[in-house]
């Protein structure tokens, strides 16, 4: 089975996770935007990074986004782009008929007891969990990988007996 495990967001990352292995991890493709060259998410690479990954005919495949919400102290332009992130990745798993699994940040952060933890402590809990792949999680901004990771590792250890 294939697993494709995102934390969502402008600076998040995409995780293909195959029989319990990282195949790869990409950061999220983005595109600027208007006079102030502002950041989107660009649906139309996502589109292309998924669909050179995937063999339809082989893979069965798990699309495990992390679902986020507003939080307050938020501004409203950043949520709305957040929103417009997750919305665009929803779309795409929907065009190219890929079933989706959301998941809520507190339940795979509780499964690798990393409730109330710095937000670097997701990359330290990767690298112990796949020491192969420390490498590409050398730098602090890797953190939005090891989510990632952490993300599709989540739903492989819990949703595998249910396959």
């Amino acid at each position: 089975m294939l697993i494709i495990g995102i934390d969502p967001g402008i600076s998040g990352s995409i995780c293909f996770f195959k029989d319990g292995r990282i195949l790869e991890v990409i950061e999220m493709p983005v595109m600027t935007e208007g006079k102030k060259n502002k950041k989107q998410v660009n649906g139309a690479q996502i589109y292309n990074e998924f669909l050179k990954r995937i063999n339809k005919k082989e893979d069965e495949i798990r699309v495990v986004i992390e679902q986020v919400s507003a939080m307050p102290g938020q501004g409203v332009t950043s949520m709305f782009n957040f929103g417009q992130s997750f919305g665009i990745l929803k779309g795409i798993c929907s065009a190219m008929r890929l079933p989706m699994f959301f998941v809520r940040p507190a339940k795979w952060k509780k499964y690798f007891n990393l409730i109330n933890s710095q937000k670097d402590a997701s990359r330290t809990r990767a690298i112990e969990i796949f020491p192969y792949f420390s490498t590409q999680l050398s730098k602090k901004k890797d953190s939005n990988k090891a989510d990632a990771i952490l993300i599709a590792s989540f739903y492989y250890e819990t949703h595998q007996k249910e396959d």
